[in-house]
């Protein structure tokens, strides 16, 4: 491994199969992710995001090809990836009962935070996203864009090196879903490398300095969202694009 790799996400042919099914999820997927890029992996439901999450993130098995994350095997160094990488999951990761401040308090203490440390931590992240004065309400009684926005905290409190988010603006208010993007920017500004997986292609196109669309387990076309569309005059925006590709048929129907 070299001591500072460029690409903090590599994957290389990787497939995954599931049974019962005659297509695979991942189609000999190949991805290389740069140290401090704003990355957009964009693809409809059933294309084969979540998977590959799980699989980059060591949730689960893959049967060929390799995945590296800052230059490490996930199958041999796991341990060791999961204090550099934070997980932003589609569901809510969080216990519903406990306040905000709690859940963060039991996660910070999951990943070894000395609670000298966690308590201004958690403090500079609520504030960060604007939940000050919601941290002691139950996580039960928290809108969606609440919930969204503690549930980024989460991934964020031990200071990852990575941060992969699965649709971390689905069902949320127009305001919490502007909050949310404008700190992803400032959090990749400040140097942590971000991995925004979405099917909302207008997300990407505002706020990634590089995407890759997906579809049918693989990559299709990767680049700049500018540079991209450009190449493509006939298309107005990354959504006319993505669907002249690969035209407008539900992925989650395929099997």
């Amino acid at each position: 491994m070299s001591e500072d790799p460029i690409y903090v996400i590599d994957i290389e042919g990787l497939v995954k199969r599931y049974k019962g099914r005659v297509n695979p999820t991942l189609n000999a997927l190949s991805l290389k992710v740069e140290r401090g890029s704003l990355f957009g992996l964009v693809a409809p439901n059933g294309a084969g995001k979540s998977t590959t999450i799980e699989i980059m993130c060591g949730l689960k098995s893959f049967d060929s090809g390799s995945v590296k994350i800052n230059g490490l095997s996930v199958k041999d160094s796991l341990s060791v990836i999961k204090t550099i990488i934070g997980l932003v999951p589609q569901d809510i990761a969080l216990f519903p009962s406990l306040t905000g401040r709690e859940n963060l308090r039991v996660i910070g203490g999951i990943y070894g935070i000395d609670s000298v440390e966690l308590k201004p931590r958690i403090e500079e992240l609520l504030a960060q996203f604007g939940l000050t004065n919601s941290a002691d309400k139950p996580v039960n009684e928290f809108s969606g864009g609440m919930k969204r926005r503690i549930n980024l905290i989460a991934g964020l409190i031990h200071r990852p090196q990575i941060l992969i988010l699965d649709e971390p603006t689905v069902g949320v208010d127009a305001q919490s879903r502007n909050l949310i993007l404008e700190e992803l920017v400032k959090i990749n500004r400040g140097g942590t490398t971000v991995m925004f997986i979405s099917h909302y292609l207008e997300e990407a196109e505002t706020i990634c300095d590089r995407v890759a669309l997906m579809d049918g387990g693989k990559i299709v076309l990767e680049g700049n969202p500018a540079e991209l569309t450009k190449q493509h005059p006939d298309c107005k925006n990354l959504e006319s694009l993505y669907f002249k590709l690969t035209g407008k048929q539900m992925r989650d129907t395929y099997e």
